[in-house]
C-alpha cells in the first residue's frame, strides 16, 4: 500500500449494481430495442462506446437490468472475462455478469480503471464456481481501494495514459509489420498460383493417392502407445505455417498402427469437417491421423510443398468450403469422394519447386514477424503490469 494514501472498501464510498437479462423467449423485450445492453464479453477495452445488443423499455422494466450513466466503471464477473474492466462512454444497461461502479465524486473513472487493471489477477483468483467461475459483487465491494486526492488521481492518470500510449504504439507497430507481411504472402500466393500458359490442371485423385484417416478402437488400450504419432485436426497447421505438431497428445502402438493408416512423409493433410474445415498442413515424417482428415500423397510429378500451397490458396479453399457446406449435415463436411475431385493447376516440376521455395521464404518472414509480435506483445503486457505495480504498491 502507498504510504500516505487512505484506503477504504469500495462499497463504503461507491454504489455498485449488477445488471440483468430480460427473458430471451419474449420477443418484445428485444425486438427493435434501442437501449444498449452490455454483455461481459464486450468488456475488453478501456472505453466502451457501443454494445452489440439492445433491449426495449419493456425488457428493462421486466428484468433486473438497470441504467448505468456515462463514466460508470464496469467489471466483468463471470467466466473467461472475469476481472476485465472498462469505462462506459454511453448510457447503457448490462446483463447480470457485470458489476457497474457508478460515478463518484471521490474518484476519477480512469483512476479506478487503472486500479482495477492492477488488481485484475487478484480479482480473477477470487472467482468461484464450477463450469463458469464468477466473482461475486460482494468481493468487488469489499476490495480495498486507495482514495488519494482528485488532483493526485489526475496526475496518476495522465502519467499512465502517456506511458500506456507509448507501449501500445510499440505493439501496434509490430502488429502493422506482421499484417503487411501477411498481406504480401496472400498476394504472392494468389499471383504465383494463378494458372499460366503451359500449366496443366488435374483432380487430386489423378495426381497422387487420396485417403482418409481412421481411428483404431479406443476401448482397446493396446492400440495406443508411443510407436507413431496420431494426428487430429488441432495438430494440423498448429503454427500457422502448415506444420504438424508431432508432440501430439495421442500416439499409436504397433498394434494400433496396423489397424489404422500410415501416411508417408511429404503428404498433405486437410481437415474435412467442422469449424476448421480446409485447414491444411504437410508432414515431414510418417504419421497416422483420424477420420476427420483427408490426406493427399502426391506423385513424383508434383512437389509436395507446391501442392500444400495450392491447397492453401483462396480459390481451392473456396471450393472446399462450398462443397463442405452444400450438404445437409449440421457441420460442414467434405467426404473423400468429393474432395479428391477437386483440382489444382500446376507447371513443370522445376517451376513448382521455385514457386514453393519463394513462398517458403515469404512464409518464413511472416513466422518471424509473428514470433516478434508475440514477444513484443508479452513484453508490453509485462511492462504495463510493472508500471501499475510501481504506481499502486
Amino acid at each position: 500500500m502507498k504510504e500516505g494514501w487512505t484506503y477504504k472498501k469500495l462499497g463504503e464510498i461507491c454504489r455498485t449494481y449488477s445488471g440483468g437479462t430480460p427473458l430471451k423467449n419474449v420477443r418484445e423485450y428485444y425486438l427493435d430495442g434501442n437501449i444498449p445492453w452490455l454483455r461481459s464479453g464486450e468488456v475488453c477495452k478501456k472505453y466502451i462506446f457501443e454494445t452489440e445488443m439492445f433491449i426495449t423499455q419493456k425488457g428493462l422494466e421486466n428484468s433486473s437490468a438497470k441504467y448505468y450513466p456515462i463514466d460508470t466503471v464496469v467489471v466483468a464477473m463471470y467466466g473467461a472475462t472475469a476481472a476485465q474492466v472498462g469505462i462506459l462512454k454511453i448510457e447503457a444497461t448490462s446483463n447480470q455478469a457485470i458489476c457497474g461502479i457508478l460515478p463518484n465524486s471521490k474518484f476519477q473513472p480512469e483512476f479506478l480503471y487503472y486500479f482495477f487493471s492492477y488488481r485484475k489477477e487478484f480479482l480473477a483468483s477470487q472467482a468461484q464456481g464450477g463450469a463458469q467461475p464468477n466473482i461475486s459483487q460482494v468481493k468487488i465491494k469489499n476490495l480495498e481501494v486507495p482514495v488519494p486526492p482528485l488532483s493526485e488521481q489526475q496526475s496518476i492518470v495522465e502519467y499512465l495514459d502517456s506511458a500506456f500510449a507509448k507501449i501500445d504504439a510499440m505493439k501496434a507497430n509490430a502488429e502493422k509489420a506482421l499484417n503487411e507481411a501477411k498481406a504480401l504472402f496472400q498476394a504472392s500466393l494468389k499471383e504465383m498460383l494463378e494458372p499460366k500458359d503451359g500449366w496443366e490442371e488435374k483432380a487430386l485423385k489423378d495426381l497422387g493417392i487420396t485417403q482418409t484417416g481412421t481411428t483404431p478402437s479406443k476401448s482397446d488400450k493396446a492400440n495406443y502407445g508411443d510407436y507413431i504419432e496420431f494426428i487430429r485436426p488441432s495438430e494440423i497447421d498448429y503454427n500457422g505455417n502448415g506444420g504438424i505438431d508431432y508432440n501430439c497428445e495421442m500416439k499409436l502402438s504397433e498394434q494400433g498402427a496396423s489397424k489404422g493408416r500410415i501416411f508417408v512423409s511429404n503428404s498433405i493433410f486437410m481437415v474435412c469437417i467442422g469449424a476448421t474445415i480446409g485447414k491444411v498442413g504437410f508432414s515431414t515424417k510418417d504419421i497416422s491421423c483420424n477420420q476427420q482428415i483427408n490426406v493427399f500423397t502426391p506423385k513424383e510429378e508434383i512437389n509436395y510443398k507446391f501442392a500444400y500451397y495450392a491447397m492453401r490458396s483462396p480459390s481451392f479453399q473456396r471450393r472446399v468450403i462450398k462443397e463442405g457446406t452444400s450438404s445437409q449435415a449440421t457441420l460442414p463436411i467434405i467426404n473423400k469422394g468429393k474432395w479428391e475431385q477437386l483440382s489444382i493447376a500446376f507447371p513443370k516440376i522445376k517451376e513448382q519447386e521455385l514457386i514453393a521455395s519463394h513462398l517458403d521464404s515469404v512464409s518464413s518472414i511472416v513466422l518471424e514477424l509473428k514470433a516478434n509480435y508475440n514477444k513484443i506483445s508479452q513484453e508490453c503486457d509485462a511492462l504495463k503490469r510493472a508500471i501499475l505495480r510501481q504506481v499502486f504498491e
